[in-house]
């Protein structure tokens, strides 16, 4: 394969599993990191338009299968981690961590806590509409500027990327390089209180400490914690897990977490098969039991492994 020039790295069949949170997965047909915006306009736009493109993150949501994924791989590194604050807006660059991003918004006395826990990068944070203690990435974001499949460099107005529960309407290979968002003002000092208070809180009931992609399961759309239909999203996933006594399930290397389980862990030595396989079963568990098809949040992309068993889908 002949890939264009580029004055950042590009690296033929890579290795990802280094790369996501649960140490899994296959090589890519190629990982660019790019030097600087203008390299990866160039690159895109010079690039094979059957060639698909696959931005990715630092990898805290995503399972990469073992055989790999047939894709240039775009990963932003420096350059792109910068963050910005003039009056009420805060500018991020799309590498730069949301913890990151949180903490020097409340430096400058602006409320951006929400991000605090949220594990990965801005341009995850906004391509799932990451959200945590009632606030979604939907509620401040005002535009991103993005680099689309053919290198065209555009801006993006938050209301069209239709930002829902977990998801966005982001373009088919677009690389999201810059995020603005609209940030309340408030004290720093309390604006800091409240960050650790939550980082206590989460320390305490979720395997911080484990090998984990975060959340696995999106809550079920549709129910209410009394089982009655609505429009909201209180039925919280890891209880019907628990009521399919899928908690502490194990397959291979892989376990649903004792401590919440609506993580999935690799204990070590987990294949991805493993991983998702466990997923699977969890789903397949719960429908069985309740009638509610669990939807992943955790993005699974790739290629199974020349060995792996198709996992089974629940309706």
């Amino acid at each position: 394969m002949t890939y264009p020039p580029t004055r950042g790295t590009l690296t033929p069949n890579r290795p990802l599993s280094d790369l996501t949170w649960l140490r899994v997965g296959g090589p890519a047909e190629a990982l660019f990191q790019p030097a600087d915006r203008e390299d990866l306009a160039a690159f895109l736009g010079a690039l094979d338009p059957s060639i698909p493109v696959f931005p990715m993150g630092v990898g805290s949501n995503l399972i990469v299968r073992d055989g790999g994924l047939r894709a240039v791989v775009v990963r932003l590194g420096r350059g792109f981690n910068g963050i910005e604050i003039d009056g009420d807006r805060v500018h991020a660059g799309a590498a730069a961590l949301d913890a990151h991003v949180a903490r020097r918004a409340a430096q400058a006395g602006r409320d951006l806590t929400f991000l605090r826990t949220i594990p990965g990068s801005i341009g995850g944070a906004v391509a799932m509409n990451a959200g945590c203690y009632g606030s979604y990435v939907a509620d401040h974001l005002i535009e991103v500027e993005a680099v689309l499949r053919d290198g065209t460099v555009t801006v993006i107005p938050a209301s069209d990327l239709r930002l829902a529960y977990r998801s966005s309407d982001l373009p088919e290979g677009a690389v999201i390089t810059r995020a603005t968002f609209r940030a309340e003002a408030g004290d720093p000092a309390a604006l800091e209180e409240r960050m650790a208070a939550q980082l206590a809180k989460r320390d305490e009931t979720q395997p911080t400490k484990d090998r984990s992609a975060g959340s696995t399961f999106r809550n079920p759309a549709g129910y209410s914690s009394t089982g009655k239909a609505d429009d909201v999203h209180d039925l919280k996933a890891w209880k019907v897990i628990d009521d399919a006594g899928m908690r502490g399930a194990t397959r291979g290397g892989a376990i649903m977490s004792p401590k919440h389980s609506n993580f999935l862990v690799n204990q070590g030595g987990a294949t991805a098969a493993d991983l998702e396989g466990l997923g699977e079963e969890v789903r397949k568990r719960v429908y069985d039991a309740s009638g509610i098809s669990l939807e992943w949040e955790i993005r699974r992309v790739g290629e199974p492994g020349p060995s792996d068993r198709t996992p089974t889908t629940t309706p």
